[in-house]
């Protein structure tokens, strides 16, 4: 028996061996799934964008038409969330993941045999189902595999994943509407989450977290520890001291109701509104951009190359932004994140669209780049709020909610376009930006800098700072 079984001959704290232990290369594979994951599903998410202008052509439809068919894909998301985060608490993370990868797969590649919009809307809801799971649920499992002070850019690596995703999803547009239309795009687009799903069910573990609050299951539990460098005693009983501790603080309570006790409330209803506002500037941009565009004279591959570059902006800005929360904490940067996308949004504006078309192209690059760094890292936050008991419900229920701006957007984004074009279109995307950066002020517990942890992994108390959700004051470093 090694150093690490001993030390935990009679109990061991999941909590401390995960989080103060080695980094193991077994950990950094299943991150890398669950980021493959969310690869995936940036990728059928935004299919649907790239692929609308070649639909409304087709079909001799006007954009109005097809937002039915954009709500029902965000309805989808926005229950899938919710559902998917309850469904990973109770049963477990691994098949929620599965779960969701297959089912948006087979729905997505089903659309590529639609006879008209409402087919479109059917299917795209069921794909939203799986589409909206898979974010709350893999973004947990990459949450519950790190250790803390990877934690923050480990899930932020994850989320960035939405708009490579997407970028991938553009190129791919690129080379397959043209030559194959809009069909094929489905039908290809489709089979990767399948076979990735596959492939998931025979190497995606369970959560150690997760599986720690199961006695039934601490064989398995002892088996994924030896596999992650932490062979244990047979006889070792599993416990999770500083989860457990938050519980008590709130009085144990769980689920949905337990994400407004012990002073949560406050957060979570402005983490919500950051979340709805963000969400409705992000999903006019993933639903509407290239029709925009198009709308305004620019050719389809231009028009496409905008939203391609927006998620391009936005895989550099979640990481920088990622390390920069690890670095100073994540109030600031969020805040200023929030700041240079509206600002960005509000100077587009002054260009002339079919003059000026590469530096508008450029400026949606730089506007991506702000807000999704802003989307993504706030999962790291919703991860940073909540105990192990209700993370996946936490984020979950803060992705739902966002989920209800991304409805917004499907109704919003047509309208403006309609109304009053580009400038109309970058008001909505400036101002629902400023409304997140007032809600990212109104919340108290962000994420601490790397001085804070590092004085409070000595022991020190700081003036003002209370110590983190489901972080205990007293594990040493």
């Amino acid at each position: 028996m090694n150093a690490t079984a001993a030390a935990f001959k009679g109990n061991a704290d999941i909590g401390r061996l995960l989080d103060d232990g080695p980094y193991t290369t077994m950990q950094k594979l299943v991150v890398f799934l669950a980021a493959l994951s969310i690869v995936m599903d940036g990728f059928d998410g935004q299919l649907i964008g790239f692929a609308i202008p070649s639909m409304i052509k087709e079909w001799g439809i006007t954009r109005e038409a097809f937002v039915p068919a954009v709500a029902a894909g965000l309805i989808g998301m926005g229950i899938g969330s919710a559902c998917a985060g309850l469904f990973a608490d109770r049963f477990g993370r691994r098949m929620a993941v599965i779960a969701s990868v297959f089912l948006f797969g087979a729905a997505t590649c089903a659309i590529g045999l639609a006879p008209d919009v409402l087919t479109v809307a059917v299917l795209r809801f069921i794909a939203g189902l799986g589409i909206g799971g898979a974010l709350p649920s893999s973004t947990t499992v990459t949450a519950e595999f790190t250790p803390a002070r990877r934690r923050t850019l480990a899930v932020t690596a994850t989320i960035v994943c939405v708009p490579l995703g997407g970028m991938l999803a553009g190129l791919f547009a690129a080379q397959v509407l043209p030559a194959f239309g809009w069909r094929a795009l489905f039908f290809i687009g489709g089979t990767f989450p399948m076979a990735l799903a596959v492939l998931l069910f025979f190497t995606l573990p369970e959560s150690p977290r997760f599986l720690a609050r199961h006695p039934a299951r601490w064989g398995e539990l002892g088996r994924l520890l030896a596999r992650m460098g932490r062979p244990m005693a047979r006889d070792v009983r599993y416990t999770d001291a500083t989860e457990q501790a938050a519980e008590t603080n709130a009085e144990k309570s769980a689920g949905f109701g337990a994400l407004f006790s012990n002073g949560l409330a406050r957060d979570t209803l402005a983490t919500w509104a950051a979340f709805f506002m963000c969400l409705t500037a992000v999903y006019s941009a993933f639903s509407w951009l290239p029709t925009m565009l198009a709308s305004e004279g620019l050719s389809m591959s231009v028009a496409g190359s905008g939203l391609t570059a927006y998620n391009l902006g936005g895989v550099i800005g979640a990481l920088g932004c990622a390390v920069a929360i690890s670095r100073f904490g994540s109030r600031w940067p969020l805040v200023l994140c929030c700041a240079g996308a509206a600002a960005s949004a509000f100077a587009l504006q002054t260009l002339n669209v079919g003059k000026e078309t590469s530096l508008l192209i450029f400026g949606f690059g730089v506007h991506g780049m702000f807000v999704n760094a802003v989307q993504s890292t706030m999962y790291a936050l919703c991860a940073f709020m909540y105990p192990t008991s209700v993370r996946a419900t936490g984020t979950a229920s803060a992705l739902a909610f966002g989920r209800l701006g991304a409805i917004l957007s499907a109704f919003a984004g047509a309208a403006v376009i309609t109304a009053g074009g580009a400038t109309a279109y970058l008001a909505l995307l400036g101002s629902a930006m400023f409304l997140a950066m007032v809600a990212l002020l109104i919340v108290r517990r962000h994420i601490p800098g790397r001085d804070v942890l590092l004085q409070r992994g000595r022991g020190q108390s700081l003036p003002g700072v209370s110590p983190p959700q489901g972080i205990s004051q007293k594990r040493s470093s």
